[in-house]
């Protein structure tokens, strides 16, 4: 017989699994609004109705003359790729700088290096654009990749990661007169593979779905999926069957690399101490 307890436990389970249940439900709604609107016949798309009383590729086609979906598709994943290579490495020398050595302050420096996490973008917003209109990287994918080559988010979770590695093993590979750099790679790196692909993914799609600063410095509608969509909305109306049949498309990839790996970024946080 179960006692009160076990009963309160159960509810208690049962309701927060509900609340989650709720928010899931409540999280895709639009998601599935943008695919049902993309599949409504053309004369339907601003109808009101939950599902659509026909389905139609009419939008979709739309969509695929005007704008190159597969170039899109391509720049933004090396974009993507680009930012999150740039990121995981700087974080990897970072964290095992925190990790490994211990200096007066250095408690301090890490405090202070995390804070600028906290520095709003609009404060370096204009300064990174002056920048780079004056070494002429405006409209290319390295004025877009270089201002983001650093994360504290990943410095802050490789850290946790290295504070917990085996310090036996880094001595005997001190004693086997290893050097940083020879240990970092022969030694760390491999005993962190799980961590270290799940931080790249988490990079990857945070890269991908960055907006803003794309916007701020491509103005080539062929360049990344950000400014294919924008150029969508015109002085002379915005077509929201292709816009959302063009946004649909370009969500796939990063939809289907999350559904696969999804696992792994969980993992990223719980192994990590994060809470």
């Amino acid at each position: 017989m179960m006692t009160d307890n076990a009963i309160r436990d159960r509810v208690r389970g049962f309701g927060g699994h509900l609340v989650l249940g709720a928010i899931a439900v409540f999280s895709l709604v639009p998601i599935l609004w943008m695919y049902l609107t993309a599949l409504r016949p053309r004369g339907e798309v601003l109808d009101r109705s939950v599902l659509p009383h026909g389905m139609s590729l009419d939008n979709l086609r739309v969509a695929a003359d005007l704008l190159p979906l597969g170039s899109l598709i391509g720049n933004t994943a090396l974009m993507a790729c680009g930012v999150a290579a740039c990121q995981l490495f700087t974080a990897l020398l970072a964290a095992y700088a925190f990790g490994r050595w211990r200096f007066r302050g250095d408690k301090v420096v890490f405090l202070v290096f995390v804070a600028t996490w906290l520095v709003p973008f609009q404060v370096t917003m204009l300064p990174n654009y002056v920048l780079l209109s004056q070494l002429g990287w405006l409209n290319t994918l390295t004025g877009v990749i270089i201002p983001q080559v650093t994360a504290p988010f990943a410095v802050l979770l490789l850290r946790q990661h290295m504070r917990s590695f085996p310090r036996e093993l880094l001595d005997a590979a001190r004693m086997d007169g290893r050097s940083h750099w020879n240990t970092l790679w022969t030694v760390v790196v491999p005993s962190m593979r799980g961590p270290l692909a799940a931080l790249a993914i988490l990079l990857f799609v945070t890269a991908w779905n960055e907006y803003f600063w794309p916007l701020l410095v491509l103005s080539d509608p062929a360049s990344v999926v950000q400014i294919g969509l924008r150029s969508l909305i015109t002085e002379a109306g915005t077509d929201y069957g292709a816009m959302m049949a063009a946004a649909g498309s370009l969500c796939v990839p990063i939809l289907a690399v999350y559904v696969v790996l999804q696992r792994q970024v969980v993992n990223a946080f719980v192994r990590s101490g994060l809470r």
